[in-house]
């Protein structure tokens, strides 16, 4: 993915549906793509239910937007989230949003913002529908930015370990597909692509994809584990720094 380092993001957060344990870390993962320029939070804070956001609004300088639930069993937070986005859209005061969400509701805005040209980063759970996660340009699950705890050894049955054991058969055999396909899709003559293009490629088939999701900070490290894939460093001929190129062997 190009450079995002100097993109100014409008940072908007639907408190109904994401946690508020792991803020901070949300807000450093943002601070890779770009500056946070507008922090704003929705949520109706008359619920009990948002009681925890109060308690970490103020050290994050999130402003918090209060919205009445005005008929039962509609999402009046957002609407006025989707509100905000589109006014915000038409300053022409950002070049990117972050939405904070694990609903399919802003599926649309998302697409829509992107029809006009801005970067939309999406955040949220693994339970997030598809929908929206295909609307960003990239999609950060929120489990990956939480602090690693002790697993606690249990003992568990022979058909649930085989379960488990498919399962990660079936997401190793999709990685491989996606990874050694994406090289050959790009691939020069000599079968040769740059680790950076190929990476952009990842990102625009599946949105979702990070390394970090298979237990590797970097998608260099993550590529080392899988067979049949060659790697080559290249100096760069400045400041001693090396590129790497990837090949399917």
């Amino acid at each position: 993915m190009e450079s995002t380092k100097d993109l100014k993001l409008a940072v908007l957060i639907d408190a109904d549906n994401v946690p508020y344990s792991n803020i901070k870390g949300m807000l450093a993962e943002i601070a890779k793509y770009g500056t946070p320029t507008f922090k704003r939070i929705y949520g109706d804070w008359t619920k009990p239910t948002l009681s925890g956001w109060k308690t970490v609004l103020l050290e994050s300088a999130i402003t918090p937007i209060q919205q009445y639930a005005y008929t039962s069993g509609k999402n009046a937070t957002d609407s006025a989230l989707i509100i905000d986005a589109m006014d915000i859209l038409y300053t022409g005061n950002v070049d990117g949003f972050c939405i904070i969400s694990s609903d399919s509701d802003f599926t649309r805005l998302a697409t829509r913002l992107r029809e006009a040209g801005k970067q939309v980063f999406g955040m949220g759970e693994r339970k997030t529908p598809k929908s929206f996660i295909a609307a960003c340009n990239k999609f950060i699950y929120i489990e990956i930015l939480q602090k690693e705890v002790p697993v606690v050894e249990e003992v568990v049955k022979p058909v649930k370990r085989a379960k488990k054991a498919k399962k990660q058969d079936d997401e190793f055999t999709s990685l491989h597909k996606l990874i050694t396909g994406s090289i050959s899709d790009l691939a020069e003559e000599d079968g040769w692509v740059f680790l950076g293009v190929l990476g952009n490629l990842i990102l625009k088939k599946q949105p979702d994809f990070d390394s970090r999701n298979f237990g590797h900070k970097k998608l260099l490290d993550l590529i080392k584990t899988i067979p049949g894939i060659e790697i080559e460093e290249r100096p760069s001929g400045k400041n001693n720094i090396s590129h790497f190129y990837v090949k399917n062997k």
